[in-house]
């Protein structure tokens, strides 16, 4: 059985083949201008929250205390990916609720000059649970999902896994 991580979650909510790749660890083009405008970003952003905490599984870009509660932040250079973002931070929540640290989540949108706060919810658990068993179920495929062109595909850097001329 794969462990499942948050850029599983992240990936599983924009494109299924992305996932595949990234659970065999087939790396994505690690030139990839929006790869590079990504890092960028949370690098110079949100200086005054200690960045990038690895916490069992888990790497949260920023943590926090704000009136006695632990607030994970993640950073996002835009919202288009919304429902990525929120599954990703509720599976952070919810690993941190299985060590038994109760925090609430935030998502982090600096070029928009947007948050959203996230909380763990028994509803969104269950949504997330069987995600995580779709993850495993598509990690443990012998090839990828066939390509299917969606409106992220053009800034992928996965792109020429699906869409390169043989």
């Amino acid at each position: 059985m794969i462990e499942v991580t948050g850029t599983h979650v992240w990936y599983y909510f924009i494109c299924r083949r992305e996932l595949w790749l990234i659970s065999h660890q087939i790396a994505a083009d690690q030139d990839d201008e929006y790869l590079d405008l990504g890092r960028f970003i949370n690098e110079i952003t949100y200086k005054k929250s200690k960045r990038e905490l690895l916490i069992g599984n888990i790497k949260v870009d920023r943590i926090r205390r704000e009136d006695g509660t632990l607030v994970i932040g993640e950073v996002k250079k835009s919202s288009r990916f919304m429902e990525s973002s929120r599954y990703q931070l509720l599976y952070y929540l919810d690993v941190l609720r299985k060590m038994g640290i109760e925090a609430r989540g935030e998502l982090l949108f600096p070029e928009e000059k947007h948050r959203e706060i996230i909380e763990w919810t028994p509803e969104a658990k269950q949504k997330l649970d069987r995600s995580i068993a779709d993850i495993r179920r598509i990690a443990l495929q012998p090839v990828p999902p066939k390509p299917e062109k969606i409106k992220y595909c053009r800034k992928c850097a996965y792109r020429e896994y699906c869409w390169a001329e043989g």
